[in-house]
């Protein structure tokens, strides 16, 4: 009597079939995700806004509570900010070559595009550092440069050893300093980030600075998303240590900027009602969709195609005009975003009791036009950028993350202000009279 055969057992060769029956009760249990990654996944669902303000939230909570033994929180916040200074010079690099390799100029109108962008950006920058100056918005916060440790190789902290062996500057490692550690964080970002791009094809050399770009700023995404903790440690820190004072301070220094950037868009107004055909009224009416798509996304990028549907569609622009301002000026037009780099760095300033002279205004006025045009198309370019301005000045990049708590709010106003230095751009250059 032969005896019967059962199912053939499974293995991890064998796929899924009648004669390889599973346990529903086993399946089960094997395929439900972990409870780690079910609050992963929901807090990656959060918006990042959202993710800050609980940052801050908690960062109050936890303030309160440790003391002057919040110190220690703020690493997280050192930590971001020496990944956003190795990445900002590379970074900026990149998005202006591909910039002016991608942007086609041409026609009557390409001669009076560069000079009304400079002359909007002057504008803003003026208007931003106006008005801290007047109202200066970091005076008596009482905030003073902290000295740097001396650490010994016994009583060295590890954290403070770690962040040391961070990159500060994205090719620093590949010099003589001897880092390795440098050198693998380095090998580490790009192994990731082009792990996906593997099979990319390469055929010109645009392609190639396009893959670099977007190498760049997959790795920029990470950094960004670690920005809630980065807030959360920053505000503990603070407040355990410093109290509230800094953050009456944040508060003027965020109605300053509204001031400043509500003057730059009556600014927009004035130029239009008296060098366009376009009446203040429909320019409102017919861009406000390309405007509230500005304020949600924080991307002028983003928002380019709306932003040319609305000019050429709703407002009538001939389509010249409105795709060089809303698709070429919107690569070069960042005028919200200078005018916020010059006023954060004067806050700066004035928190820690620093003068800047009228030559290192000058030069901040030089550095942030620089930097508004390497910020086109980089998500959360005002953190990105912020580093180079701060150095062109000397003034300590220690306080960055100190405006990472407001930075998330005041990225989406300045961006609806790039965007409507943008129309301003297209209505100009349409004329008095309408085509």
């Amino acid at each position: 009597m032969v005896p019967s055969v059962g199912p053939v057992p499974c293995t991890g060769e064998t796929e899924q079939s009648e004669l390889c029956p599973v346990d529903e009760h086993v399946l089960a249990k094997t395929t439900r995700p972990a409870p780690r990654a079910d609050l992963i996944a929901t807090w990656q669902q959060i918006p990042l806004y959202g993710r800050i303000v609980i940052g801050v939230v908690l960062g109050v909570a936890a303030g309160l509570a440790l003391g002057s033994q919040a110190a220690f929180l703020s690493t997280p916040g050192k930590l971001v900010l020496r990944l956003l200074g190795a990445l900002a010079p590379p970074l900026i690099l990149a998005a202006i070559v591909h910039t002016f390799m991608t942007t086609h100029l041409g026609g009557p109108l390409a001669a009076r595009l560069p000079r009304l962008l400079l002359m909007n950006t002057l504008v803003a920058i003026t208007v931003g550092l106006t008005v801290a100056n007047v109202i200066q918005p970091g005076r008596g916060a009482g905030l003073a440069p902290s000295e740097p440790a001396v650490e010994t190789p016994h009583t060295a902290n590890p954290l403070v050893a770690f962040i040391e062996n961070v990159p500060k500057s994205l090719l620093g490692p590949l010099g003589d300093d001897g880092k390795v550690i440098g050198v693998i964080f380095v090998a580490v970002a790009f192994g990731m980030a082009l792990r996906k791009e593997r099979h990319r094809p390469l055929g010109t050399v645009e392609h190639l600075v396009q893959l670099v770009v977007d190498s760049l700023i997959k790795i920029l995404h990470w950094i960004v998303a670690v920005v809630p903790l980065a807030v959360f440690g920053i505000v503990a820190s603070i407040i355990g240590t410093e109290g509230f004072a800094q953050f009456q301070a944040l508060g003027v220094f965020v109605l300053s900027v509204l001031l400043a950037l509500t003057i730059q868009a009556a600014y927009y107004l004035i130029r239009i009602r008296f060098g366009s055909w376009v009446r203040p009224g429909e320019l409102l009416r017919g861009g406000r969709d390309a405007l509230v798509m500005a304020f949600s996304t924080a991307s002028s990028t983003a928002t380019m195609p709306v932003t040319y549907a609305a000019l050429k569609d709703r407002i009538g622009l001939r389509d010249q005009s409105a795709s060089m301002g809303a698709l070429v000026g919107a690569n070069f037009n960042n005028d919200g975003t200078a005018l916020y780099e010059a006023m954060a760095a004067l806050f700066i300033a004035q928190m820690i009791g620093m003068d800047l002279s009228m030559h290192q205004q000058l030069m901040l006025v030089l550095t942030s036009i620089i930097a508004s045009v390497g910020a086109a198309g980089i998500p959360e370019a005002g953190l990105v950028t912020m580093t180079m301005v701060f150095t062109a000045v000397g003034l300590p990049v220690e306080f960055i993350p100190v405006l990472l708590t407001v930075d998330w709010f005041l990225d989406r106003c300045r961006t609806a202000i790039n965007v409507m230095g943008d129309m301003n751009v297209s209505c100009l250059l349409d004329g008095k009279q309408k085509g």
